[in-house]
């Protein structure tokens, strides 16, 4: 029987709406949310998840921006302008579209952004939060996925989760997020000797790695559930994630799909953040 599909898209439309009676409740106060988006050089994914994410701010409720850059743009340019919205009263939430252009290091760029406004959950003081147990922001892929685990009811106190990809954007916050629901979890990589024995013991299995249908299906153990976080385009335009989904679904008890399963949920946690930080922004005391 063929596998049971987590509809993202779905999940996601129905987690913006019911923020709507926080938004009004924001709004009652003054107060609208407010996302803004800083992107750098000519990237043609990039454009498209900003207007993805700006799209989706606009149907909720909240304010959106977008700062765009030319792609020899100087990291003073960019820091002096992520000062700026650090400091704008109407700005609840920034983020950097990545990757930057080659001549521009994230690493340098990133911390400058307000811990308070980082809702992408990239910053050291967020991510710091997150290893402790009391996150204030999560990263939106791996809140999405484990948002999406809840919705489909998967059990995860006692099972195997693994991991395959160790980035600080998805695989190590989102393995922390499994911990803290009592899974076992391991965590899989380029240098992981014999992968395929690792992911068949996989309760839950997540690929998060980029590469376009690295997970086959003699590699998930049968009724597994398999989540795709990666998003490739093929050569003939048509998108794919990490895992081969028509072979895996015949094998799994639950799949995401790609496109319209993890990434529709990545915007969605992303608003949730945005919303939060304006709640919090009320909390500070004014100057």
């Amino acid at each position: 029987m063929p596998a049971t599909l987590i509809d993202g898209k779905s999940l996601a439309a129905a987690i913006r709406a019911s923020l709507k009676n926080r938004i009004d409740a924001l709004a009652l106060r003054g107060t609208r949310p407010g996302l803004a988006a800083i992107l750098a050089g000519d990237d043609a994914a990039s454009r498209v998840y900003v207007r993805n994410k700006a799209r989706a701010c606009e149907e909720t409720g909240l304010r959106s921006e977008v700062h765009e850059f030319p792609g020899d743009v100087s990291e003073s340019a960019l820091l002096e302008r992520i000062a700026q919205l650090n400091a704008a009263r109407t700005v609840h939430g920034v983020v950097l579209q990545l990757p930057l252009p080659r001549h521009l290091d994230p690493e340098r760029i990133l911390p400058a952004i307000s811990p308070a406004k980082d809702v992408d959950g990239f910053h050291a003081a967020n991510l710091g939060a997150l290893v402790q147990g009391r996150p204030r922001f999560v990263p939106g892929t791996p809140a999405g996925v484990m948002r999406m685990l809840e919705h489909a009811g998967v059990a995860l106190a006692g099972r195997h989760a693994v991991v395959v990809g160790r980035s600080t954007i998805v695989g190590k916050p989102l393995a922390l997020l499994l911990l803290q629901k009592d899974a076992t979890v391991t965590i899989c990589h380029s240098k992981t000797s014999d992968l395929a024995a690792q992911t068949r013991q996989a309760d839950v299995l997540v690929a998060a790695v980029g590469r376009a249908r690295l997970v086959t299906a003699s590699m998930v153990k049968p009724g597994a559930c398999v989540v795709d976080v990666g998003i490739n385009r093929m050569a003939d335009g048509k998108l794919c994630g990490d895992v081969d989904f028509a072979a895996v679904k015949e094998v799994a008890g639950i799949i995401t799909p790609v496109p319209g399963g993890v990434g529709p949920m990545t915007v969605a946690m992303l608003i949730v953040n945005t919303v939060r930080a304006a709640e919090h922004s009320l909390e500070q005391p004014t100057a």
